[in-house]
């Protein structure tokens, strides 16, 4: 193949060492030699290695992406100031042939790829994102541990027979709370307990559920775990804060699109904060269009066809962290009454229907995917979101939208032309007078 670089290197990445495999001109014309490095991982044997690279001419650099272990290596050599390029791909696109795998030959084989110029790399977020990134996704691995410990308190409740959660809608409300700590406290009457519920919990039918599902065998063992766990879900509560003024503050940079991703259903602060820490506030930049950057989210339909036959293309395994926010905020969007709301009444009407599962997470995924597109459009355009309704389908359906739409295709056909477009109704039919009411009109009472 066409050699599209002279001097490269290609690199392993492992925890303790790397190796590096830099393809240059051979001694004789129109060949390639391979040398094969070793080096350690610790920055001043990483700053070493960038130099050696750099007095032996070579100009692009990639390795695999080994999550953490790789950005020490990708650092290293940008602070060189040297190369032209340096890739981080991912490693399923440079996967060797089983049976032939060592760790010389891994490297070997991402240099003869990138002189050839067959490698892609990966999209690797500027400094100042990246911070914002590890504070996002640090604040999500709270709020998770936080929802853990809420669901172990549910579960305690369970094993003493406490049937709080079969009664309040949530356990972590002010009133059901204060049940909770009453039992720590030693209260075992159910009925004096129930009087601490609050707001629309204050009937009586509701009271005297409260008074059954807090009498029950809670005894000092559940008393201690109960206390345990609301002083953790506490603590993670203040943690959780601490976090969030900390995103804040770096989200400031971006204040003008987060305020424009705000204007979309579903979209509040943290789904805000989410996007721009995982895909950025410019995502036009780069992903050439709102579909490579659904696939590179997760979220576009796969393909799956043979022998003519299109089987089920479920979606990929990659955003591992912006896949889970746009599905949260796609839960939110659809209790919004709009267009998306329309779409997904839609879609689970055709896919199954509410009361099948499958049909509504088929169709909360369709409704993210669609929330990546609109997010897209409104970074790139630099407008805010406008909802076109939810009528927006019935309006579109409608036999003079559906003409505006052939002719503006027949436009497209011939452009610069004027058409003109005559509808001449069959042989044989007569035409209604002018003035002759529709069938089926019901006149309005004078």
């Amino acid at each position: 193949m066409k050699v599209m670089h002279e001097r490269v290197a290609g690199i392993d990445v492992h925890k303790k060492m790397v190796k590096v495999a830099v393809r240059s001109p051979g001694a004789r014309p129109w060949t390639r030699k391979t040398d094969v490095l070793t080096s350690g991982t610790f920055w001043d044997e990483l700053r070493a290695l960038a130099g050696q690279l750099r007095r032996l001419g070579v100009t692009h650099v990639a390795m695999e992406a080994s999550g953490v272990y790789s950005d020490p290596v990708y650092y290293a050599l940008l602070e060189e100031g040297w190369f032209t390029e340096v890739l981080v791909v991912n490693p399923a696109h440079v996967k060797a042939v089983k049976g032939h795998k060592t760790d010389a030959r891994d490297c070997a084989r991402l240099a003869e790829l990138l002189e050839c110029g067959l490698l892609l790399g990966s999209w690797m977020p500027p400094p100042q994102q990246r911070e914002m990134r590890d504070l996002v996704r640090y604040r999500q691995r709270k709020v998770q541990a936080r929802t853990s410990e809420v669901q172990r308190l549910g579960k305690t409740l369970e094993t003493a027979g406490i049937k709080l959660g079969s009664v309040a809608s949530e356990i972590t409300g002010v009133g059901p709370m204060e049940m909770i700590e009453a039992l720590i406290a030693g209260e075992r009457d159910g009925a004096v307990m129930a009087q601490r519920a609050r707001g629309v919990a204050r009937t009586r039918e509701k009271m005297a559920s409260f008074a059954r599902a807090l009498e029950a065998r809670f005894t000092g063992h559940h008393a201690a775990m109960c206390r345990l766990i609301i002083d953790q879900a506490r603590a993670l509560d203040e943690a959780i804060a601490g976090v969030e003024a900390q995103v804040a503050d770096k989200a400031a940079a971006w204040e003008r699109e987060i305020a424009l991703l705000k204007t979309i259903p579903g979209f509040g602060d943290a789904i805000a904060w989410a996007w721009i820490a995982e895909i950025g506030p410019a995502p036009h930049q780069w992903f050439d269009g709102h579909d490579k950057l659904a696939s590179w989210a997760g979220l576009a339909p796969g393909n799956n066809v043979s022998a003519g036959k299109r089987g089920y293309g479920r979606t990929g395994d990659a955003g591992t962290w912006i896949k889970p926010a746009l599905v949260q905020a796609a839960w939110a969007a659809i209790r919004v009454r709009g267009r998306l709301q329309a779409r997904y009444t839609r879609m689970v009407r055709r896919m199954g229907g509410e009361k099948n599962p499958a049909a509504r997470k088929k169709a909360i995924v369709a409704i993210a995917h669609a929330l990546l597109k609109i997010a897209y459009a409104v970074l790139k355009s630099g407008q805010p979101y406008h909802e076109p309704g939810a009528d927006f389908y019935a309006r579109r359906d409608a036999p003079a939208q559906r003409q505006a739409y052939h002719e503006r295709q027949i436009r497209n056909l011939h452009p610069g032309c004027t058409i003109t477009i005559t509808i001449t109704p069959p042989p044989g039919t007569a035409t209604a007078p002018t003035g002759t009411p529709p069938p089926g009109h019901i006149p309005e009472a004078v």
